[in-house]
């Protein structure tokens, strides 16, 4: 199994700790990540790339949070850069509601 790139680390973190209106720190993103020590650096510039992609939001100090309105575009980031299964996917994106319309590309 290969290793995930960090943004795909971080991503998977962030889906696990998603919780509406609750961002998630950079130090506590780095903390809970998959990622190795080594690569902290990479991940705290990443954690900044985040900050302004279409399926975040960016809550100044307090870190950023997924945009729910925007799961469509995360399942395709998931999908293409992170090889991940649709199955896999779905069951971690409960509340996109637009399944009936998304296209695996």
């Amino acid at each position: 199994m290969d290793k995930p790139s960090v943004k795909c680390a971080l991503l998977a973190a962030m889906l696990a700790k998603h919780r509406w209106g609750s961002p998630i720190t950079e130090e506590y993103l780095l903390a809970i990540a998959a990622i190795e020590s080594n690569d902290y650096r990479v991940a705290s510039r990443m954690f900044e790339d985040l900050r302004s992609v279409p399926y975040t939001v960016n809550r100044g100090m307090r870190g950023i949070e997924l945009d729910t309105g925007e799961f469509g575009r995360l399942a395709e980031i998931l999908y293409r850069e992170c090889n991940w299964d649709p199955f896999e996917i779905k069951s971690r994106l409960k509340h996109y509601e637009g399944w009936d319309r998304h296209e695996w590309a």
